[in-house]
């Protein structure tokens, strides 16, 4: 296997849109949450991109809301989710590139923020090999309401995944990292192969100082 490992970011860059911002609108409709819920829900999701959230905070008072769920249930609500209504925002090019790293016979693996729920569906369906994604601890059959610590966000994906470089003989300064984000700023600046996806305005301007490679995906390949 390669030592060069290709990390894909998910929202706003395998997708065009914030998948948190699509859960929580289903899980709004389902009656789950309140409208309040749902308003501070969209806030935290606008500033996260911007790196303008305390990000910890956001996720306890939303892994909170879950606190004694079944862990298959949530599974089941997860996959059903994704395939109505993430699927439909894949970007051909996160497609071409995926294709392009498979063929060079380099580990795909998702870098997300997201739920371990929504990851695990999401390897499946585009056919990663690895994800590195939020998950929830499990007490006597219930998910316990917190996260696994540090959280896959700004540093802690850099964490995340250089463990996971240790793991598997992965060279980070060989790797591509793919996402829109600057709060993926510290793991764009951890491989050798940074690349831009229809960055927020920060990261556009940050990726031409550094002169970064900056694509959409809705056109582009790799």
């Amino acid at each position: 296997m390669s030592d060069i490992a290709a990390f894909f970011d998910l929202d706003r860059t395998i997708i065009r849109v914030n998948s948190a911002i699509l859960w929580a609108k289903h899980e709004r409709k389902r009656g789950f949450i309140s409208r309040r819920q749902l308003a501070r829900s969209l806030m935290w999701s606008a500033l996260y991109h911007l790196s303008l959230v305390d990000m910890e905070r956001a996720y306890e008072e939303a892994v909170s809301h879950y606190r004694g769920s079944c862990p298959l249930e949530m599974d089941r609500l997860t996959r059903d989710w994704f395939y109505r209504e993430v699927v439909p925002h894949t970007r051909p090019g996160a497609l071409e590139a995926i294709a392009w790293h498979r063929a060079q016979g380099h580990p795909l693996v998702l870098l997300t923020s997201a739920s371990s729920f929504e990851a695990e569906v999401a390897m499946e369906h585009w056919g990663f090999d690895a994800w590195i994604a939020n998950e929830f601890p499990v007490q006597d059959g219930k998910i316990a309401g917190s996260f696994v610590s540090p959280l896959v966000y700004g540093d802690g994906k850099v964490h995340h995944a250089t463990r996971y470089a240790q793991a598997h003989g992965v060279s980070l300064e060989r790797s591509y990292f793919y996402s829109d984000s600057y709060s993926d700023r510290p793991m764009l600046e951890a491989v050798g192969e940074p690349r831009v996806v229809a960055p927020d305005p920060r990261l556009r301007r940050f990726a031409a100082r550094r002169a970064w490679p900056v694509l959409q995906w809705d056109t582009d390949a790799v």
